[in-house]
């Protein structure tokens, strides 16, 4: 059996538009880690961006298990212009390294 490496996912529901958008944006999570060789970790999901409550919570399971692979459907995932910079610097500051499905 390989071993494949955990890749924890992020979503923003203020990012969809509707309860569809978020399915078809968890399974392209599922999708992009068995086609790049990891297996899909917990899915946070953001439903009020004001509080970041997931976003700590993803960085607490980074910094708890040691996983430092995120992805996020698409840029717009990781905020908005104003807090995308910040957003990512917590992602570096805790050695993570993160995609974006739409890149790919």
């Amino acid at each position: 059996m390989t071993f494949r490496p955990t890749l924890l996912g992020y979503v923003r529901a203020d990012a969809l538009s509707c309860a569809e958008e978020l399915a078809a944006a968890t399974d392209a999570l599922v999708a992009f880690a068995s086609a790049e060789g990891f297996t899909l970790g917990t899915v946070y999901t953001e439903r009020d961006s004001a509080e970041s409550a997931a976003f700590n919570a993803l960085l607490e399971e980074s910094k708890r298990s040691d996983v430092r692979a995120v992805v996020v459907p698409t840029m717009n995932h990781l905020g908005t212009v104003d807090t995308s910079a910040a957003t990512r610097q917590h992602l570096e500051f805790h050695q993570a390294q993160y995609w974006a499905v739409e890149s790919r």
